[in-house]
């Protein structure tokens, strides 16, 4: 071998060999200098940060297509969404992967801690918390950086909050508090702590906590947004003059349109509460701004909207009800804002006219509309069944009212009454031709043509076929809404889950050993009303029909019997005991609810519920600071109800005891062991008064009833166990005494 080839390649021949061994010795858990600087670069570079930007670009696109709902609070972070993060999942997935690599092949590595934290945080997105949870324990426990350590605590807090485990959340919460964060998990951890505090309603506590976290964000978008929550969150605890100020500074933290939009309507609002005359007197400037601006077109339902609550809080009811219908009007196809309107009408006549009847009809279209992910769905249920009671009670009332009159009346009167009933009917029938066609005016104006077939006819609109028929279209719409919510116009639209829905039979098919179709009706048609004309019941189902025939259906509704006139009697006593009830309990309405009541003991002294009646016509009264005979009547007619107890419990929890209460039993025992049942029933009705509240109260309303049935009668012993039960349902004994209603039922049974 020649000198120069010796000179070239020993030296290169070196250099392999070294490189060789240098690669051999970078072992993931080997500790030597050039070993961690390879898994470091190796892990930084082909790992970590291309895992770190997909989750940064994946959640800054979620960010972006969020859906705002301003007619509600804003959360101060997006709620995680499994369903809402699809478009982002192949590259979260992607980045989860990449993440792994790290502590798969660099242990060594110092991006070990900073890799599991980015696991983590892309568990949270997928909406996986337990792996989630489970990533950010692990980084907590073994990880060897404080600040990794203090990351990973306030993504197990988020974890935590997602997954409405609250007190672990303030568990984390409470320990971070003492640590010593960097500014980048301040920040992180003083907006996760806000959330939670949002969460848990503590409005007052998460706004301030946002107030120390805004020196330090920066301008934009999402610091714009937060001024925006903060601003809801002081207007619901009622500081409005605190609100205004983050609305204003929505303004000045380069906010989107919508934002600055809505920061200048929720200010209006706010300063609506001030008393701020100057600014509210702007306002009305500011509207019509508002109104002219040509980009707002799709806004204006929010403006009116707007307009409308300032003359609610001002007390100008019908003026706010006059915007509200502007605003439900300038909607057009977007109907988002539109069923929180329906609610402040309804919310309007309910609270401030006391008009059940107009407000039951807002309610129903607001929830038709309404999402039922919405805070407020759940109260307008509750409070939509109310109003639904009170319709079907007072219609209940009216009609039987008005039959029983007409059942009175001789043949001529009542074919007079049933004439002019007929023709209100079809006074309406004219009215609705005409809001008909003003429909059929407002779809076609401006299209240049006219709608097809019996649309544009001269026919009263229930005599058209159905989908000819506007009325009968948008009642359908609403009854479709309220069974069904807003569905898109989709095949299986009935169907949650609509993956393989055509090659699956149902569960009742009967591929399945079901009912068949022809069989089986999965949605009862809803059961239409009678109309009402005059008072009196009009059969509709026949709008063609002759005078004659219609007569002869109205006639058919009027209870001339005995019988008919008990059952109708019967229907209205019922009506007048829940609607006083429904007006003392679920209105709030005494005044309203005593002369219902008093109309029930006018008009049937005799019913069954007249203690409960006389008891509560009594907290009617009490609750008006009025006095009234009622207690009196109550002690009087009834001292052996639980309702005539409950009047003098105070008092016989101040003057009894536990003590006297057993001393009194013990006694009366004795006296039905040595057969003075007499005595003893005397004592033990006397002593139900006196010892009301007491523990042995039901065993001595039992001992009581034991003793009617040895001196009573069979019918006295059978309402005494009614009553028992009646007024303890949550007594132990109540199982032992209907057994012995049941053996008294099969005795009498047995001598019949």
């Amino acid at each position: 071998m020649s000198r120069y080839l010796r000179n070239t390649l020993f030296p290169l021949f070196t250099a392999i060999l070294f490189l060789i061994g240098g690669l051999v010795s970078c072992s993931q858990y080997s500790t030597k200098p050039v070993s961690k600087g390879y898994h470091n670069l190796t892990a930084h570079y082909n790992a970590y940060v291309i895992a770190r930007d997909q989750i940064n670009q994946a959640e800054l696109i979620l960010f972006k297509a969020r859906q705002e709902n301003y007619n509600q609070l804003l959360p101060i972070l997006l709620p995680i969404d499994s369903m809402g993060m699809q478009p982002v999942k192949p590259q979260i997935d992607d980045a989860i992967k990449k993440a792994s690599i790290i502590p798969e092949r660099h242990q060594n590595s110092k991006w070990l801690d900073d890799a599991y934290i980015l696991i983590g945080r892309a568990r949270l997105i997928k909406q996986d918390l337990p792996n989630a949870i489970e990533v950010f324990k692990y980084v907590n426990t073994k990880g060897t950086n404080e600040n990794d350590k203090h990351t990973a605590l306030v993504g197990l807090m988020r974890a935590y909050v997602e997954g409405n485990d609250y007190t672990n959340a303030l568990n984390v919460a409470e320990y971070l508090r003492n640590q010593p964060l960097n500014k980048i998990n301040t920040r992180d951890f003083y907006l996760t702590k806000a959330y939670l505090h949002e969460r848990q309603g503590e409005y007052a506590t998460a706004a301030g906590i946002l107030d120390a976290t805004f020196p330090v964000l920066k301008k934009g978008e999402s610091t714009a947004r937060l001024h925006l929550v903060a601003g809801q969150l002081y207007d619901l605890i009622g500081q409005p003059a605190k609100a205004v100020n983050h609305y204003r500074q929505v303004l000045k933290s380069r906010p989107t349109y919508d934002q600055s939009f809505y920061a200048n309507l929720y200010a209006i609002q706010s300063n609506g509460l001030t008393g701020d005359q100057k600014r509210i007197a702007q306002s009305a400037e500011t509207f019509e701004n508002l109104l002219n601006d040509r980009k707002n077109v799709d806004l204006k339902d929010k403006v009116y909207y707007t307009m409308g609550l300032l003359e609610a809080r001002s007390g100008r009811i019908d003026k706010a009800i006059k915007y509200y219908s502007q605003s439900i009007q300038a909607a057009g196809s977007n109907t988002n804002q539109v069923p929180y309107t329906y609610l402040e009408i309804g919310k309007l006549y309910f609270e401030k006219k006391a008009d059940y009847t107009h407000a039951k009809v807002y309610y129903d279209s607001a929830l038709a509309l309404m999402p039922k992910q919405s805070p407020d769905y759940a109260a307008l249920l509750n409070r939509k069944k109310v109003l639904d009671d009170f319709v079907q009670y007072k219609t209940t009332i009216q009609t039987d009212d008005s039959l029983l009159a007409l059942s009175q009346l001789d043949a001529a009167a009542l074919d007079r009454a049933f004439d002019k009933a007929i023709s209100q009917r079809e006074k309406q029938d004219k009215a609705q031709a005409a809001l008909a066609q003003q429909i059929i005016d407002q779809a076609t104006k401006g299209t240049g043509s006219s709608m097809p077939g019996a649309t544009n006819s001269s026919l009263q609109p229930a005599e058209r076929w159905v989908l000819y028929n506007p009325i009968a279209l948008s009642q359908g719409r609403q009854e479709f809404a309220v069974r069904w919510g807003n569905r898109p116009l989709e095949d299986n639209w009935r169907r949650s889950n609509k993956e393989a829905s055509g090659a699956i039979a149902a569960d009742n098919s009967p591929l399945n050993g079901g009912s068949s179709a022809n069989s089986v009706n999965p949605n009862a048609p809803l059961q239409p009303a009678d109309a009402m004309a005059g008072g009196i019941p009009v059969a509709l189902n026949s709008p063609v029909a002759s005078r004659k025939t219609q007569k002869d259906a109205m006639m058919a509704k009027v209870p001339f019997t005995k019988e008919a006139q008990a059952l109708a009697n019967q229907r209205i006593e019922n009506a007048l005991y829940r609607l006083g009830k429904l007006y003392k309990f679920e209105l709030n309405q005494p005044v309203d609810a005593i002369p219902t009541f008093e109309q029930l003991l006018s008009r049937y002294p005799n019913t069954l519920q007249k203690p409960e009646v006389y008891y509560l016509l009594y907290l009617s009264n009490e609750q008006l600071g009025k006095s009234s005979p009622w207690k009196d009547k109550l002690l009087s007619e009834y001292p052996n109800t639980s309702y005539a107890r409950l009047t003098g419990k105070a008092a016989a929890q101040t003057t009894g005891s536990e003590a006297q209460a057993l001393t009194t039993y013990t006694a009366i025992y004795e006296l039905y062991k040595a057969n003075n049942n007499a005595e003893a029933l005397s004592r033990a009705e006397a002593a139900l008064g006196s010892f009301a509240g007491s523990q042995l109260e039901d065993k001595l309303a039992l001992l009581r009833l034991m003793l009617v049935g040895k001196v009573k009668s069979v019918d006295n012993y059978r309402q005494a166990m009614n009553e028992f039960i009646r007024d303890y349902p949550n007594s132990q004994l109540l199982p032992h005494v209907k057994e012995m209603q049941v053996a008294a039922d099969q005795l009498t049974a047995k001598r019949k």
